[in-house]
């Protein structure tokens, strides 16, 4: 039977836990292309893959065509149980042939073919990494991206190395294969992202903060320290990729962005106090310390986020408190749109409002039930009600 691959922790050899979605390996996604690999019989695709036959002729109720020694090398992971180590040593020899386009395809078949054999592919698959052939270390590339979510702990020394590549193209498939390995195995991630956020290369901080959405909500307090340091990194964009995560935080761990917030409002960086502004508005304002934020906001010196702390003043308090502390801002307030939305609330109306805004807060009449209300006099009525009184007063009484 093929032993199961167990994820692990390179530094402590304990298992590394994933994600539900990770449990299921969707094979699928890791076949090659349809072709004629998929209609060879089992027991001629070994023979076939290692050049002992040339081709191999597919009958008719299967599609007809030939399959060729390509075509064996893909179809390796289709042989039964028992030819399993054969198959898994002929792709070893494949990896290292001295064709390129056996190389080439032997990439392509390596990841469903690992799933039950995977002891030395990996190996092989970052020996061809290094490949002096392009097309060669372009298939390994995109074979990376398949094995690293499902073999984590297995790749883990070959994404650090390729992480860390002066080559772009090598570098952005690392990434995204980090990013893919994060999604599955968010521990995995952060093993990763924990190195690369100290590194001095300010691409790989850059590179690596863009991942932290993947992981800020998914592994507890590590992610949210790797967020925390981010946010005071000495690069901007660092900073900014970092507080794209705020409003996810805000959704699910509310009092942890509360702390991130409240650091991240001083930021001098424009990007990050937009993260800030929309993050804050996902916060619970009944809470003293989002209270306190809001209050803090309004004497910012950049104008959106002070707006939008002074759009939510009206939440966060009430009464005399909010009028008190509107007029002191007012004293302050430059801009006049700001001016206008601080006079407005630190004015009692009840006091100085004008009678209809009075009136609103004057409470209605109670009702007495089995009483006629007579209705006041519509306009123009009155004066014709006191003249036909008058003549009906001084009539004469009617005599029998």
């Amino acid at each position: 039977m093929a032993r199961r691959y167990v994820a692990r922790d390179p530094r402590t050899w304990k298992k590394i836990g994933s994600s539900a979605a990770s449990i299921d390996v969707n094979i699928q996604g890791l076949l090659p292309e349809d072709g004629p690999w998929q209609r060879i019989p089992k027991h001629e695709v070994i023979p076939l893959a290692r050049g002992n036959v040339s081709s191999v002729e597919i009958s008719r109720g299967k599609g007809g065509s030939f399959a060729v020694r390509i075509d064996g090398i893909l179809a390796l992971h289709m042989v039964m149980e028992e030819s399993l180590d054969e198959a898994h040593e002929v792709m070893l020899d494949c990896l290292d042939d001295d064709d390129d386009e056996i190389r080439m395809v032997a990439l392509s078949g390596l990841p469903p073919l690992a799933l039950k054999r995977h002891d030395g592919l990996l190996q092989c698959l970052s020996d061809r990494l290094l490949d002096e052939n392009e097309l060669v270390c372009q298939a390994a590339r995109r074979c990376l991206t398949l094995v690293a979510p499902v073999f984590p702990s297995g790749c883990e020394e070959i994404l650090r190395r390729e992480l860390r590549r002066r080559e772009k193209n090598h570098r952005k498939n690392a990434f995204e294969a980090l990013r893919l390995t994060a999604e599955n195995w968010p521990e995995a991630g952060c093993l990763h992202l924990d190195e690369l956020i100290r590194e001095e290369d300010v691409d790989l901080r850059r590179r690596g903060s863009k991942i932290l959405r993947t992981i800020a909500t998914r592994h507890g307090s590590t992610g949210w320290d790797l967020v925390g340091w981010s946010l005071e990194d000495e690069d901007p964009q660092v900073r900014r990729n970092a507080s794209g995560t705020l409003v996810q935080l805000a959704n699910t761990e509310p009092a942890i962005a509360t702390i991130l917030i409240e650091a991240a409002m001083q930021d001098d960086d424009s990007g990050v106090r937009k993260s800030v502004i929309r993050a804050l508005k996902r916060l619970d304002m009944r809470n003293p310390r989002v209270s306190k934020m809001i209050v803090d906001g309004a004497r910012s010196r950049d104008y959106n986020l002070r707006k939008a702390c002074i759009d939510h003043l009206s939440v966060v308090m009430t009464g005399e408190d909010l009028r008190n502390a509107a007029a002191e801002l007012l004293r302050q307030e430059t801009r006049p749109d700001l001016r206008q939305r601080l006079a407005s609330l630190a004015r009692d109306v009840e006091i100085v409002g004008t009678e209809d805004e009075k009136n609103r807060f004057l409470a209605p009449l109670d009702k007495v039930e089995g009483e006629d209300v007579e209705q006041p006099p519509r306009s123009g009525e009155a004066t014709v009600r006191r003249e036909h009184d008058k003549q009906k007063s001084g009539r004469p009484h009617s005599e029998d």
